[in-house]
């Protein structure tokens, strides 16, 4: 096997293991250890693969739902892609929220949330919460965890279950090298959310933009 093949898989898997090891203690991993959070962001991922329900959207929906009929969190900032119109992960979730009857007033909407670094970077740039729980599955916490850390956001992640027909290994996979690319993008590129545009604060007098894909409200 060439050297640099050697040398890339090292950095590689030096890097998935750096990222979990900066990220360990700020995981929840059952709902009874987590105390009172006045938001949760949901990141987005879609709800169906092909015509399957996709379990890793399913599970981050329930434990919202969960922890919110528990009194663990009061508010949910919804982040994901909103792509065009027939695939809308923000409002997907919403929809589901409200069918468990969480108010409607409780649950605002991230349609700028293209990837993980602009979930969390706009949940307290834009939204301004800065002591918030993130709801998604384990590696994907400790790669989100990682970019708060980097700029300075304070969060904790419950960590969901995962599918359970299958290992998930191939998403595991691909994990590695997105972890890698967010060392690139934090460190190297100094890479910045798509869009910013004006504050949405989930505490205070809503700002209106006339941009639908950065407005909090459907």
């Amino acid at each position: 096997m060439p050297v640099f093949v050697l040398c890339g898989s090292a950095a590689l898997f030096g890097i998935d293991r750096w990222v979990s090891y900066q990220t360990k203690d700020q995981l929840y991993s059952v709902s009874e250890e987590i105390g009172k959070f006045d938001v949760a962001v949901v990141l987005g991922t879609s709800k169906y693969l092909g015509k399957v329900l996709n379990d890793y959207y399913s599970n981050r929906i329930d434990a919202a739902i969960n922890l919110y009929q528990r009194k663990k969190v009061e508010n949910f900032l919804l982040s994901g892609d909103n792509a065009h119109r027939s695939y809308n992960e923000p409002w997907t979730m919403k929809r589901d929220l409200l069918k468990a009857d969480i108010p409607e007033d409780n649950i605002f909407l991230d349609y700028a949330g293209f990837r993980t670094l602009d979930s969390i970077v706009r949940a307290k740039e834009i939204f301004e919460t800065d002591n918030f729980l993130i709801i998604t599955q384990k590696f994907h916490c400790e790669r989100a965890l990682f970019i708060a850390n980097f700029h300075h956001i304070n969060a904790k992640c419950f960590a969901v279950p995962g599918p359970t027909s299958h290992s998930g290994y191939q998403v595991r996979l691909r994990e590695v090298f997105a972890r890698a690319k967010a060392v690139i993008d934090l460190y190297i590129m100094r890479e910045r959310p798509k869009f910013l545009g004006p504050k949405e604060p989930i505490h205070g007098e809503e700002v209106v933009s006339n941009n639908p894909v950065i407005s909090n409200k459907q």
